[in-house]
């Protein structure tokens, strides 16, 4: 009988969860053991458990991103996976919602009304604006079809796959540049990886016309952060919104807190809910008591 052990704060969530859905010949450990062969959480508290689970054979992480989970000093006897699939919805509105509101001055007429000011300035619209989504994956692709739904045109660069029908064109490999070139908003969703390591440099920066926004809801990694300082600072971007940072917490001397046109969110655009993530576990238990490939494994090498 496989044996899960659930650490943090949501285990009684899960607990509750996972036990009215009825999976067979699932026990649940309070604690872990040396039998425990199954671990699910999110991936710090899955590093912290590693030295107590000698027997570990598969870990379920509740994050899409697991880099607690790479380092080199860490043990890679076990199958990993992530939780894909679930995180696109909350993503897109909180994309599209930060577009919309640069679109029609929600802020700014929040701060007229403030100030007492009728502010009767003409807005923009979506509709025909184009976005270009760096990486599209699930996340992507469900951003990609928020977007075309609100008339926008899609562009997105991949390593090579083309597998959403959303978007209108498709940039690969030495195509970054031309990929920028043009874009009313680029949104970076792409993962921490060797090759996604400050993707978003000065060059791709100052390849976007003078009126984008720049969008970071993948990881802070991907981002040359002094870059980015610099362009919105002499005005060559119109503004971004940051949820994810290279260092987290920012510290409080960082120059984003006072940078113009800079909107931070503090890794909040995509919250792991118990009871979506748990509907990832389920599914790929059910495949690992048949003996069946798991979902959303994840490559140690590639990250």
């Amino acid at each position: 009988m496989p044996r899960l052990f659930i650490p943090g704060k949501n285990a009684e969530e899960y607990r509750s969860i996972l036990e009215g859905a009825g999976l067979p010949n699932l026990s649940l450990d309070p604690a872990p053991t040396a039998e425990t062969e199954i671990v699910f959480g999110s991936p710090t508290l899955i590093r912290d458990a590693l030295a107590e689970l000698p027997n570990l054979r598969w870990a379920q992480a509740s994050w899409a991103g697991v880099e607690p989970l790479l380092g080199p000093s860490l043990r890679r006897d076990y199958l990993l996976t992530n939780a894909r699939g679930v995180f696109g919805g909350l993503m897109s509105e909180f994309v599209l919602g930060y577009l919309l509101a640069h679109e029609r001055k929600i802020l700014e007429r929040a701060e007229a009304q403030k100030d007492k000011i009728w502010d009767a300035s003409l807005t923009g619209q979506l509709r025909g604006k184009t976005i270009g989504l760096l990486g599209v994956g699930s996340i992507g692709a469900e951003v990609a079809r928020t977007a075309k739904f609100l008339g926008m045109t899609v562009h997105g660069y991949t390593r090579g796959s083309e597998t959403s029908k959303q978007v209108d064109r498709y940039f690969h490999g030495n195509d970054l540049l031309e990929f920028a070139n043009g874009l009313d908003y680029l949104v970076n969703i792409l993962p921490n990886t060797k090759e996604t390591l400050k993707i978003v440099d000065e060059k791709v920066l100052n390849a976007l016309p003078a009126h984008a926004v720049f969008v970071n809801v993948g990881r802070g990694s991907a981002v040359d952060e002094s870059a980015l300082l610099r362009v919105l600072e002499e005005n060559k971007l119109a503004g971004a919104v940051l949820d994810v940072f290279e260092q987290e917490p920012l510290p409080k001397e960082h120059p984003f807190w006072e940078t113009p046109n800079l909107k931070m969110t503090f890794h909040t655009s995509a919250p792991s809910l118990p009871g979506d993530i748990a509907g990832v576990f389920i599914e790929n238990y059910r495949l690992y008591i048949e003996g069946k490939p798991l979902k959303y494994v994840v490559d140690f090498e590639r990250g």
